[in-house]
């Protein structure tokens, strides 16, 4: 795969965060103190912070999450969503714009929060990166469905989907 397909689908990914993100803000008051809302919300800001930490094991910024709490937060304010989602998009829009197809094999050594060494390509990790954006956002879609509110509809081909050009014949 190559470098422009992970910045295609960052594009996806920051316009579809922005829908979700409008959705959890739309939820009506009379229904934020449920528990199904704050899960939402929660695993919104664990997208970011999921993004952070591989921002940080790939040596772009210099500290990232490091517990579990801080990967998986609980009780996340709502109002504190958007600057998450702005400033980790940001950081990662620098990255990907260097991102070249050789950096995409290249192998790199962390370390999970539980302390065991890895080893993964880019690509790998940018593959889990998107497939678990997927993955959140249709668990917050169903939890915002669950108190009746209308979650984004963030389905890749309605993203990428184009108008034909049908010539109609006479």
């Amino acid at each position: 795969m190559s470098a422009d397909r992970y910045r295609r689908w960052f594009e996806y990914e920051k316009d579809v965060n922005a829908k979700v993100l409008w959705s959890i803000q739309a939820v009506p008051p009379s229904v934020r103190d449920r528990p199904e809302f704050q899960r939402a919300v929660d695993l919104m800001m664990h997208m970011t912070a999921a993004r952070r930490m591989w921002l940080y094991r790939f040596g772009v910024i210099p500290a990232g999450p490091t517990t579990v709490d801080e990967l998986e937060p609980h009780g996340c304010d709502p109002a504190l969503l958007p600057e998450a989602l702005r400033q980790v998009e940001e950081v990662w829009s620098r990255y990907l714009e260097t991102l070249t197809d050789a950096e995409l094999s290249r192998r790199f050594e962390y370390r999970a929060l539980e302390g065991r060494a890895y080893s993964n390509t880019v690509e790998d990790v940018l593959t889990q990166l998107f497939g678990h954006g997927w993955y959140h956002r249709g668990q917050i879609a169903v939890l915002l469905r669950s108190i009746d509110s209308q979650p984004a509809s963030t389905d890749f081909i309605l993203w990428a989907r184009e108008a034909a050009d049908v010539a109609k014949s006479s």
